[in-house]
């Protein structure tokens, strides 16, 4: 017998959960094991005590009235989850039992005593109460965005729904399938099986449908789902959301009509700027026809009668003409009218550049300009339209020169090598009136003049049209400088072009 007794007692020394017995009706502890003296956080020396002078701090919680009535009725009294607050090291701290009270009775069934048990279940209590916070919080992030849950158990086929799934199918009652689909555009229902065949083996659906209903107009929804699959890879459950997309697809649709009329709108215009080039093309070359036919018969018709200065005349006014008809050529095969006739080729900078000097020699003797060009690469473009773009570029430099000071203009390059991709460097640089770095990018916006015509004449586009020249061919052209000491046009671009023509 005393070797059990004993047994016993280990056993509950050595047990986890807290136990304490106490006798009478004062609780005077007589059993309390380690797990217990811990929970109550006041020692070792408990034994011998009563209930109340070691926790005095729950008599206002009606802990003692819970011991007492079980002792006094003989009823075991159990607690679920319930709040405890207890004084450890001088502090009150919060805990949460399961705990009861469980009378002890003698061999003549009266109560001499009452076993107490406990489970600390602090941890789990505020894990609930912060899975319901964030639950609740969902919850009311779900409805407040108009979305509805569902999930759908593929074992007994029921369906849960929450937020606002009932009102976007507007079904009352349960939901089945047989519901869901009775309510979808039969042109959307094939949508919506080939969704979940595909989910089969990528475990998601997401497809977009339509649902009817009589005397209602069509509301579009957007469908999201996860299948969920047990530890076997068997699918057990379809969790997801649905979302009413009618303003999104409303949108769509006046901004489908908006862009059609967009390009009605451009395609006419298209069309009236095309016939307006092939107007200015009739309007501008033919005079130019006639002042090189003229000089043609004046230099034929001479016999010699003109002096060696006026034959020069004839052919710098001749190259001039040409010069003229070839800009005419390329400003409107760049505006679009005729792209197919720009080839890729070949294009030699050098004589571009010598080519330039020619057509500006008179401005650049007016003004006493120097124009020095390092040595230029070949690279491949349409020979019109970079003729246009150095001719722009010089010309520019030549035109914003300041009065006081002969222009001096420097053209340098330098070959470079981007992810493989080959290109050249071209700086321009000028000793004119310079630019404010806050106009770098307005100066290149068709139209946008930084001075007035009554300072420096121009129509404002020379630059816009080099910008486009040079990312027609695939390139790109920046501008920097400061105001009364010039200003820096820096290009690059490919040593190649991707196609054969532009």
């Amino acid at each position: 017998m005393e070797r059990t007794l004993h047994l016993l007692k280990d056993i509950v020394d050595n047990a986890p959960l807290p136990i304490g017995v106490y006798a009478g009706r004062e609780l005077r502890i007589v059993i309390a094991n380690q797990a217990m003296v811990k929970t109550w956080g006041k020692g070792s020396g408990v034994i011998g005590k009563t209930y109340f002078e070691v926790v005095p701090e729950i008599e206002k919680q009606r802990i003692f009235d819970e011991a007492l009535k079980a002792y006094d009725s003989g009823n075991a009294f159990h607690a679920v989850d319930k709040r405890v607050d207890l004084v450890h090291d001088g502090t009150e701290k919060t805990f949460y039992f399961n705990y009861c009270f469980i009378p002890l009775f003698d061999a003549q069934g009266q109560v001499y005593g009452l076993m107490n048990t406990g489970m600390d279940v602090t941890d789990l209590h505020l894990a609930r109460e912060k899975a319901q916070s964030s639950s609740e919080q969902l919850r009311m992030a779900v409805e407040a965005s108009g979305l509805g849950t569902y999930e759908i158990d593929l074992i007994n086929g029921n369906i849960a729904t929450s937020g606002n799934f009932k009102a976007i199918w507007n079904i009352e009652g349960p939901i089945t399938n047989e519901k869901i689909i009775s309510r979808l555009h039969p042109d959307d229902i094939a949508v919506r099986e080939q969704a979940h065949r595909e989910a089969e083996h990528t475990g998601l659906i997401s497809y977009q449908a339509r649902i009817v209903e009589e005397h209602q107009p069509v509301r579009w929804t957007k469908i999201n789902g996860k299948i969920i699959k047990d530890q076997n890879g068997s699918a057990v459950k379809i969790t997801g959301i649905i979302e009413d997309i009618g303003r999104q697809k409303a949108l769509e649709q006046q901004l489908r009509e908006e862009a059609q009329k967009s390009n009605q709108e451009l395609r006419r215009s298209n069309e009236e700027l095309l016939h307006f080039a092939n107007l200015v093309s009739h309007d501008l070359k033919e005079p130019l026809r006639k002042i090189k036919t003229f000089i043609s018969r004046i230099i034929s018709e001479s016999s010699g009668g003109l002096s060696e200065k006026q034959q020069w005349y004839l052919q710098k006014m001749d190259h001039t003409a040409q010069r003229m008809h070839n800009v005419i050529e390329g400003i409107l095969a760049y505006s679009g009218a005729d792209k197919k006739t720009q080839p890729v080729e070949w294009v030699d900078l050098n004589e571009v550049m010598r080519d330039i000097k020619t057509d500006l020699e008179l401005v650049i003797q007016e003004k006493g300009a120097v124009l020095i060009a390092s040595e230029l690469p070949e690279i491949q473009g349409s020979s019109i339209l970079l003729q246009q773009l150095f001719y722009n570029l010089v010309h520019n430099a030549l035109k914003f020169s300041r009065a006081e000071v002969p222009p001096r203009i420097t053209i340098s390059s330098e070959l470079i090598d981007e992810n493989g991709a080959k290109g050249v460097r071209i700086c321009i640089e000028d000793n004119g009136i310079g630019l404010d770095e806050a106009f770098t990018e307005r100066i290149f916006t068709a139209f946008e003049r930084l001075h007035s015509k009554d300072q420096f004449e121009g129509s404002g586009l020379g630059l816009s049209i080099c910008r486009k020249i040079v990312q027609r061919h695939g390139g790109t052209i920046n501008a920097s400088g400061q105001k009364d000491k010039g200003s820096v046009f820096t290009l690059q671009l490919p040593l190649r072009q991707q196609s054969d023509s532009l």
